[in-house]
C-alpha cells in the first residue's frame, strides 16, 4: 500500500516551485519509484493499493498542487495495473474523502464547524474515520477482490461534495 504524502494548502498563485517539488517528490515520485524498486520482491498474483484523495475529483481552495499530484497517482495506477497484469498483480487506487486525521492540521477532526459541515454533506451524516479507509484497503488487498483492477475506489461516504462555501 502506497500512502506517502504531505499536504500543502496554498492558493495557486502563492504555490512556490519548492512547494510543488515537495508534492511531486513525496506523494507522486515516491509512489512511482518505491513501487518500481519493490516490484522484484512482490510475488505474482498480489495486489497494490495507492492512495489518492477526493480532492482530485472536487476542488477546494488552496489544494491545486496537492490535488494535481493525487490525480497523477490515479493515472499512474491505471498504467501500473496494465504493466503488472502479465504477473496477475492488481493495482487500484483508493480516494478518501474528508477523514478525521492530522491532514490540514487536523481541521476535520478538531474544528466542529468543518466537521459538522462535511458530515452534513454525507449520506451517512458523519465524517470518515481512519478505520473506514483501512477496512476498504484491507478488502482490496484480500483474495476476495482479486478481480478488481485498475479502479478508482472512492471511500468518502458521499456521491459528490459541495464544498464551495467551506473555508479551511
Amino acid at each position: 500500500m502506497n500512502n506517502a504524502g504531505i499536504g500543502i494548502n496554498k492558493p495557486f498563485a502563492e504555490t512556490t516551485e519548492d512547494d510543488f517539488d515537495q508534492l511531486m517528490n513525496i506523494p507522486f515520485k515516491g509512489v512511482f519509484f518505491l513501487t518500481q524498486k519493490l516490484l522484484p520482491l512482490l510475488k505474482d498474483s498480489r495486489r497494490i493499493v495507492n492512495l489518492s484523495s477526493g480532492l482530485a475529483r472536487f476542488t477546494l481552495p488552496g489544494y491545486s498542487a496537492y490535488a494535481s499530484m493525487k490525480g497523477a497517482i490515479e493515472v499512474l495506477t491505471r498504467y501500473m495495473a496494465k504493466y503488472m497484469g502479465y504477473r496477475q498483480i492488481a493495482v487500484n487506487v483508493v480516494t478518501p474523502g474528508a477523514i478525521e486525521t492530522d491532514f490540514a492540521g487536523g481541521s476535520v477532526r478538531e474544528n466542529p464547524e468543518i466537521n459538522n459541515f462535511i458530515a452534513s454533506q454525507t449520506a451517512l451524516g458523519r465524517v470518515g474515520l481512519p478505520d473506514d479507509i483501512g477496512r476498504a484497503i484491507a478488502s482490496l488487498l484480500s483474495e476476495d477482490n482479486r478481480w478488481v483492477n485498475a479502479q478508482r475506489i472512492e471511500v468518502s461516504g458521499v456521491s459528490q461534495f459541495n464544498l464551495s462555501n467551506l473555508r479551511l
